[in-house]
């Protein structure tokens, strides 16, 4: 396979600095996208008709699965734009597109006051959100492959997943002090429109601060030399790479799966099936997303010295022999210390899979063609398998089969685990190895 330098070379502080305002810029993205997710509990009532509450969140779960599909279009569009107009470009759209819809969801009439209208307008917000958040992963993966170093790419390009976990980890602080200020029924009523107008500032901020950002050395460099009848940055293009696309598929289906089920599902898990209040499920979240915030760069670093694949492989292996097991006993405990310890240590599993992917992903794609790549396919599969993820744990309690939602997390990971044995070492044998 062909090879290409690191993209920022030497330039240690300005590559520190692009990389330090790069993800700043993508926890701004993945706070806005997860208050949707901590707040559905408040607003589920607000934008649906009355129902049991397991209903309503049903209602939420499906719309938040509606913004993941949207999610392989903003693949497309933005990974195509990343590589056609450069990254910094593509990164300042995303942020832009998250601001409309984090002010959408903050200002809209509820149910009572404007009926279906209002799920209407929740879908469209969570629709730009999708196309954002799509657009985003390409994007923020690719510049920080490019401006990291080869020697320590796994350690840096962790920082996606630091502040991606770190947007979550905001959103339910931002929670838990609304839940210590206000009541129940001023949550309820308004409270949960709170973090929306938050996001929708932090967003315009974020777009001042990429708009300063450096274009990596890998982009310019390959722009100038690209021939005008390249097929660089179209479908064409990609399906050039058949086995490099079939590769991001099958590692991400499994990742995906367990990281929303042990961080998003996993607040109303501890409400809705083990019995804990909706302060106890935040607190709990809480503690555990902060711990795995501070797991993902030690993974990163770990995966610069053994290797990508055996990380993803250890990740694999624990996801499928722990997974029935672990959420069986979480499902009858009773205690936080407990619930927290457990949730612990399926996340650090997890993070075998978290810390590395983006750039496993980018190893793989010469940089014409990287922010489609990484983006698209795994946008694609995302939103298959992560974005229904709920929707699917949701249903099966509907009808009274939880306990099969676990065994199709297992089947998953399992299914992933079979491409990690099989896939090349992309560190080693890859577009970006030296």
């Amino acid at each position: 396979m062909h090879t290409e330098s690191s993209g920022a070379g030497d330039r240690r502080p300005s590559r520190l600095r692009s990389i330090i305002g790069g993800s700043i810029g993508n926890l701004v993205e993945w706070y806005d996208w997860y208050a949707y997710s901590a707040f559905s509990l408040y607003f589920a009532k607000s934008f649906f008709p009355p129902a049991n509450q397991t209903v309503q969140l049903l209602n939420a779960a499906a719309v938040f699965a509606v913004g993941f599909f949207m999610r392989p279009l903003g693949g497309w569009v933005m990974g195509r734009y990343a590589d056609r107009h450069g990254r910094k470009a593509a990164l300042t759209l995303s942020v832009l597109l998250m601001c409309a819809g984090s002010l959408l969801i903050a200002i809209t009439p509820s149910y009572a006051s404007i009926g279906l209208l209002a799920p209407t307008v929740l879908v469209l917000a969570r629709l730009l959100q999708g196309l954002s958040v799509g657009g985003e992963y390409g994007a923020s993966a690719t510049y920080l492959s490019e401006m990291a170093g080869q020697r320590h790419r796994g350690f840096w390009s962790s920082f996606q997943y630091v502040t991606l976990i770190a947007g979550q980890l905001i959103a339910l602080g931002v929670l838990l002090l609304l839940q210590r200020i206000l009541t129940h029924e001023q949550l309820l009523a308004w409270g949960w429109r709170i973090p929306f107008v938050i996001g929708a500032c932090c967003a315009v901020v974020a777009v001042l601060m990429r708009r300063s950002l450096e274009e990596t050395e890998d982009y310019q460099r390959d722009a100038a030399t690209r021939p005008a009848t390249s097929a660089a940055a179209s479908i064409r293009g990609l399906l050039q790479h058949p086995r490099a696309v079939l590769t991001v598929v099958g590692l991400t289906a499994g990742g995906t799966v367990a990281f929303y089920t042990f961080t998003t599902y996993a607040q109303k898990f501890l409400v809705n099936t083990v019995g804990f209040t909706a302060q106890q499920a935040t607190f709990i979240n809480a503690v555990t997303l902060a711990v795995y915030v501070c797991l993902q760069p030690i993974v990163g670093a770990i995966s610069d010295r053994i290797g990508r694949r055996p990380v993803l492989t250890t990740f694999a292996v624990l996801g499928t022999l722990g997974t029935v097991p672990l959420l069986t006993t979480l499902e009858h405990t009773t205690s936080v210390g407990g619930a927290i310890g457990l949730l612990l240590l399926a996340l650090t599993a997890v993070s075998g899979y978290t810390a590395i992917n983006a750039v496993v992903k980018a190893e793989l794609f010469p940089t014409s063609i990287r922010a489609l790549g990484v983006g698209l396919p795994y946008a694609i599969t995302v939103s298959l398998f992560g974005g229904t993820a709920e929707y699917v744990a949701l249903w099966f309690k509907s009808i009274g089969h939880e306990q099969w939602f676990y065994w199709y997390v297992t089947a998953c990971i399992a299914g992933s685990l079979v491409v990690y044995v099989t896939m090349k070492e992309s560190s080693k044998i890859g577009y970006m190895s030296e």
